[in-house]
């Protein structure tokens, strides 16, 4: 193999029963073990109830109380999900098969009654509950577990052919003897995996993956990668050639998305021969996503709450401004650039015009101190910042955050990344209209190649060290740096 090849065709024409499958509701991967352990809960109850209620009715012709048998239902149930938990009985590829499979169901079930027993005990309450209560509970819990476990491995089947178990989107990337051996739906099952998207590298057995070749397509696979919308990047070489794996982490690390080895054909075989009942299958974790999904969503919130209140306080000012613009010279109120944004996706900044140009294109040209294209109004504009208030809608439509690297002309980052080691980082997380880098001085232009690496430092080291608590900081510190206006023309 010679050059790089997509073995998916991704961006094709999609299929009439891809597109209905789409559309059908969807479970994700992630809620399949808690659906389960739900729907065992309510079984256990269930036989709890029923079993208590049937034998009392037996013995003495009323129900007894169901509070009681229910309440037992429960500490048993609790008791068995742990259990089944530790003995993965909820995870999806265990769910879909059937050896040993009941054996592991009564086993489980049998520690949880023995739990609740030993609960009884401790909690003087055995005199209190009747044996044949018990023995109701778990000749009807156990069967019913069983029951339920055969019926859901008929659902999820089905569920797996009409595509309605929605897993982490995921690009795989690998050489073609090691991408063989995963299916889309070995990829589903055992790692709760997606596939959007398969790519081949041109791999030479003596000399492993050729870095120019790599070189040559890096870009058209990064952006194949933004295309799909990807959650995760996964991929697929020996373990046995480690500068492989390394050349190619380094080519995707810009890529602000967690990144996982798969296990080679080697390895795999291993797996599949452990003598214990959990045969697991691992990913190797190369790289963790800059933000979980819950700092994403703190420092959203964070986002939208002092975006919309600022623009509501501001509005006025803004409107003053934007009057000013228009009353001093010709052209429109608001100047639109392209700018990237989060993992290297174009996006049109906002911002009150300020010059009598309008760049934005194969050459874009800073503004310096005293620069004739800058208006009167302009040049105040710039210095208290009062220009980048429109950004505040950036922030609202989702592109920008209120604190992040302050984003560049897409001039300016082919030609500083080209210039400056990790520069690319900087897309790890969304932009900023204020930043790290900002409230330290480095606002405005940067007409030397040192005071742009010393930006990148500070951005780099807001991203690594990213807190909801240093948002706040520097959203504060932003107001003081805005009186003393360095660096700003």
């Amino acid at each position: 193999m010679t050059d790089l090849t997509d073995l998916t065709a991704l961006g094709g024409p999609i299929s009439a029963v891809e597109d209905r499958s789409r559309r059908r509701i969807s479970v994700p991967f992630g809620g399949i073990e808690p659906l389960f352990a739900l729907v065992d809960v309510t079984v256990i109850v269930g036989a709890g109830v029923i079993g208590g209620a049937l034998y009392q009715l037996a013995l003495n012709g009323v129900l007894g109380d169901v509070g009681v048998h229910a309440g037992l239902g429960l500490v048993a149930s609790l008791a068995y999900v742990l259990a089944a938990h530790c003995f993965g009985l909820y995870r999806l590829d265990e769910l879909l098969v059937q050896e040993h499979h009941d054996g592991r169901v009564w086993t489980s079930w049998s520690v949880a009654v023995l739990v609740l027993a030993v609960t009884l005990f401790l909690f003087k309450s055995g005199a209190e509950v009747s044996r044949g209560s018990i023995v109701s509970l778990f000749v009807l819990g156990g069967a019913g577990l069983v029951l339920s476990r055969r019926v859901a491995r008929h659902r999820l089947r089905s569920a797996l052919m009409a595509g309605a178990i929605r897993g982490r989107r995921a690009v795989v990337i690998g050489t073609s003897g090691e991408l063989a051996q995963f299916a889309p739906h070995d990829l589903l099952v055992k790692f709760g995996l997606d596939e959007v998207g398969r790519v081949a590298l041109p791999r030479s057995e003596a000399a492993g993956l050729r870095s120019g070749a790599l070189n040559a397509h890096t870009e058209a696979v990064l952006n194949r990668v933004r295309e799909t919308g990807a959650e995760n990047i996964v991929l697929a070489l020996s373990w046995s050639h480690p500068e492989d794996i390394e050349l190619l982490l380094k080519r995707m690390r810009v890529v602000p998305l967690p990144i996982s080895l798969l296990p080679d054909r080697a390895v795999s075989t291993v797996l599949c021969r452990q003598a214990s009942l959990l045969q697991r299958s691992y990913l190797v974790e190369l790289q963790r996503a800059p933000l979980t999904a819950v700092e994403r969503g703190a420092k959203r919130l964070l986002d939208v709450a002092v975006a919309a209140t600022a623009l509501v306080l501001l509005a006025p000012l803004l409107v003053v401004a934007a009057i000013a613009v228009k009353l001093e010279s010709k052209g429109p109120v608001i100047f639109r650039q392209r700018r990237h944004g989060f993992n290297g996706q174009s996006f049109e900044i906002y911002k009150l015009r300020t010059m009598t140009v309008l760049e934005d294109g194969a050459a874009v040209v800073q503004a310096t101190e005293k620069d004739p294209r800058v208006t009167r109004v302009g040049r105040f504009l710039r210095a208290s910042s009062i220009d980048e208030l429109p950004q505040l809608l950036n922030v609202l439509q989702g592109h920008m955050s209120m604190v992040g690297p302050r984003p560049h002309a897409l001039v300016h980052d082919y030609e500083y990344g080209r210039m400056i080691a990790n520069y690319a980082f900087r897309h790890h997380v969304k932009p900023g209209i204020t930043g790290w880098a900002q409230v330290h001085g480095y606002r405005g232009g940067t007409p030397r190649l040192e005071l742009m690496e010393r930006r990148i430092t500070f951005d780099l080291w807001y991203i690594d060290n990213w807190s909801l608590l240093l948002d706040i900081v520097i959203i504060v510190r932003t107001f003081f740096e805005l009186i003393r206006p360095r660096n700003a023309y």
